[in-house]
């Protein structure tokens, strides 16, 4: 994609005297307001350990935490890492703009890898009070011998800075917390300490542009689709239910109806999206009333603003008119199709909307990086049950596309270590054939094989319960996070469509090729998004300048994938703006259709309307796709 070119950064100091912090073990603290500026596309500052003060330790062995107090003058992302001997530990912070805070980093995110968890963003986003880090980025090493503080931020918006006005070690962890200006959320969920020109600013406000808005959407209507989203005009043979068909050389899904049909969709689409409030009370202007189950979930009691916000918008009734107002935003703005995370629930509304289900319940529980003991006595019976009860009900459904059997795994690429975690694990049955296995030689080839294979019986196992309970609907495949190796791509032969989560600002057109050459299976992308550092949330995975570059970056994406051959659909993530305060594991991206408000980004509609007024005839090889590369920030020459 776009090529990073280093710059010139700014950084001023002003060391002040020593200071002694108390109540920390053998802690030691430095009064050091340093202010690092960020400019041009790529920026790093080296802040070596001799401008921190002349006592500070190198060796931070003895220590668990480095504790900095600082502040950013926006959302933006920057990698906080320590510059040691073995080269350079760079971690993902996510921070709450224009408040000083202080942030308790625990140091086992520099010194090992993370753990084994289900999935990608389970093992590596770590939540925190105060800030957030994704642990993904970066290498770990040991911390004998560290050289000083590495501070670096890509494609930096505005004038992006940063001040730093202690850092310290500690043994004992101090917490994390806002240090000044609470709450930092206010009553409609809003980020209080900046501002925006559509800013909700009153009750009465919100409510004139809700009514603006469902009188818009029934004049945009498109008249060119079938009921399922399909193309008129076209034909091919009718089953009922969604298949796939190679025409003319390119990929479709065929509606129930018989149209051709190319899969622009939606992840997430719910009427929740919710913060952990547990421990962080007065963060908040103002708590949801209990609307609906709070859940306690993995970071403790979470509540969500949206509901509350939707709830004033309809009333008593709010979940069935929150469905149809949804449903007619995905009919207007030419979606047509949704993904909401797992199996609709009994009495939850149904919209009259092409879906896809989300099966992973083997995947959670006791996995090791996403998989279970596939060799364990009662596993072929544990996803006999799971599929039974959660497809079988939905066997007649034409509206269900299919389902997806996995979501994001770690272990592809690291099968190795995928052996370590399970050799020093709990006695199973995998951990049986596993030591049976490496008895004959253990090398990394040999472990790389004892995973796959066990891959594939995941795979059999799976596939065969999900085709019994669900016949007529499409194996959709596991959510891949990135293009898995060759040996890997070999075992997704079995699915009907291969799915990817490819976080760029379009897929490569090798990569898709090379998917296909092995699979020989047509192509989903099942994840992407834009996001822009903006309304105190982070811009996401891939970053725009400003909401008008969110628009353009939708456009690219998805016309530069709908012009392959081999791909036939695209499904943004998400519907909705995650909270500002971060979701259950701390991301806060501002990437929704849809804001915290329950009011859409138009810059981010419009664009997607005309980009699906377009897809047929793109995906069709009549007309070349959208090629305006969109901007990350204004020093960024792509647009030029």
């Amino acid at each position: 994609m776009k090529a990073l070119r280093k710059n010139t950064c700014h950084l001023s100091k002003v060391f002040l005297l020593l200071l002694v912090v108390a109540g920390l073990a053998r802690a030691t603290s430095w009064g050091l307001p340093i202010k690092l500026n960020f400019t041009g596309v790529h920026c790093e500052h080296v802040i070596p350990l001799s401008e921190l003060g002349s006592g500070f330790p190198t060796d931070w062995t003895p220590y668990e935490y480095l504790v900095l107090e600082f502040r950013a003058s926006s959302s933006q992302r920057f990698d906080l890492g320590l510059k040691t001997d073995t080269g350079n530990l760079l971690h993902r912070i996510g921070p709450f703009p224009n408040v000083w805070v202080r942030a308790s980093i625990p140091l086992r995110y520099y010194r090992k890898a993370p753990g084994a968890a289900y999935d990608m963003a389970a093992t590596y986003n770590q939540p925190r009070n105060s800030y957030w880090i994704n642990i993904h980025s970066g290498k770990f090493g040991p911390t004998t011998n560290v050289q000083g503080l590495v501070i670096r931020m890509d494609y930096p918006v505005g004038n992006s800075s940063l001040e730093i006005r202690s850092v310290r070690l500690a043994k004992e962890d101090p917490g994390d917390d806002i240090l000044e200006k609470k709450p930092i959320v206010d009553e409609f969920g809003q980020y209080i300490h900046v501002d925006w020109p559509s800013k909700a600013k009153s009750l009465a406000a919100l409510k004139k542009q809700w009514a603006q808005e469902e009188e818009h959407l029934r004049t945009i209507l498109p008249t060119n689709r079938c009921p399922y989203g399909g193309f008129l005009g076209t034909t091919a043979n009718a089953t009922g239910f969604f298949r796939v068909e190679k025409i003319n050389g390119r990929w479709w899904f065929i509606c129930p109806d018989g149209h051709l049909f190319f899969s622009v969709g939606v992840n997430g689409v719910r009427p929740s999206s919710p913060t952990r409030v547990e421990g962080r009370m007065d963060y908040f202007e103002k708590l949801p009333p209990n609307l609906e189950a709070d859940s306690p979930g993995r970071g403790g009691q979470m509540k969500s603003f949206y509901t509350w916000n939707v709830y004033r918008r309809f009333g008593v009734d709010w979940q069935a008119k929150w469905a149809e107002l949804n449903t007619l935003r995905l009919q207007a703005w030419r979606f047509n199709t949704m993904h909401n995370w797992g199996i609709p629930s009994p009495g939850e509304p149904n919209a009259k909307v092409p879906w896809a289900a989300m099966l992973r319940a083997w995947q959670l529980g006791k996995s090791i990086m996403g998989m279970p003991d596939v060799y364990a006595d009662d596993f072929e019976a544990r996803v006999d049950s799971i599929v039974a009860q959660q497809i079988a009900p939905f066997k007649d459904d034409p509206w269900m596309i299919g389902y997806f059997i996995g979501n994001e795994p770690p272990w592809p690429g690291q099968e190795s270590r995928f052996c370590e975690e399970v050799l020093a694990g709990p006695p199973t049955k995998m951990q049986t054939r596993l030591k049976e296995f490496l008895a004959n030689g253990d090398t990394p080839a040999r472990r790389k094989q004892f995973v796959i294979e066990t891959f594939n019986r995941y795979l059999q196992v799976i596939c065969a319960a999900t085709k019994k309970y669900a016949p007529n609907h499409l194996n959709l495949g596991i959510r891949f996070g990135g293009i898995p190796h060759e040996e890997v791509l070999r075992e997704a032969q079995i699915f009907d469509v291969v799915s990817i989560n490819i976080y760029s600002y379009a897929p490569s057109r090798k990569a898709l090729d090379r998917i296909y050459s092995i699979t020989q299976r047509p192509i989903l992308i099942g994840e992407f998004h834009i996001g822009a550092p903006e309304r105190g949330m982070a811009p996401g995975l891939v970053q725009a300048m400003n909401q008008h570059e969110r628009g353009v970056a939708y456009r690219y994406y998805v016309e530069q994938a709908a012009a392959h051959p081999a791909v036939l659909g695209t499904h943004w993530f998400q519907w909705i703006d995650q909270p500002a305060t971060g979701r259950f594991d701390g991301e806060n991206y501002n990437i929704g259709f849809i804001d915290v408000t329950d009011r859409p980004y138009q810059e981010l509609v419009q664009a997607a309307i005309i980009t699906h007024d377009r897809i047929y005839k793109v995906h069709a090889g009549e007309i070349p796709p959208f090629d305006t590369l969109p901007r990350a920030s204004e020093a960024d020459p792509a647009a030029k």
